[in-house]
């Protein structure tokens, strides 16, 4: 059974920072090993979608960031544990949200994903 352990949210305020971490462990149903999974950061906020943040493939390490993050949050991984990283900088009450850590790849044409439970970050003005 897989299991996922986000932890590093909290309350700051503007400008300040924060790191996110995010561990992934347990058989995965394929039988795929979680180096193979691109992994990545979501964020919601009560109201609106749901917005990306940030990818990373533990394969090759290739990284992706939405718009409103590029610049100022960085994502890295892991590779011997499973775990990705968000480096949040320069942080303002817009990054205010649940994030919620994932991994998913493609199995077969159906994607296989997992979710974190979601952590709050919260960011004072």
């Amino acid at each position: 059974q897989v299991q996922v352990a986000e932890s590093g949210g909290g309350l700051v305020q503007a400008g300040e920072s924060l790191r996110l971490s995010c561990t992934f462990s347990g058989r995965t149903p394929s039988g795929r090993a979680f180096s193979s999974y691109a992994m990545g950061w979501f964020r919601q906020v009560p109201g609106k979608e749901r917005e990306h943040v940030a990818t990373i493939s533990l394969h090759d390490m290739r990284t992706g960031y939405g718009n409103s993050v590029k610049g100022r949050f960085f994502i890295s991984g892991d590779k011997a544990d499973n775990t990705v990283y968000l480096q949040a900088n320069s942080l303002g009450p817009l990054d205010t949200g649940v994030y919620y850590c994932y991994a998913d790849t493609d199995v077969d044409g159906s994607r296989d994903d997992y979710w974190g439970q979601g952590i709050q970050v919260t960011v004072s003005s």
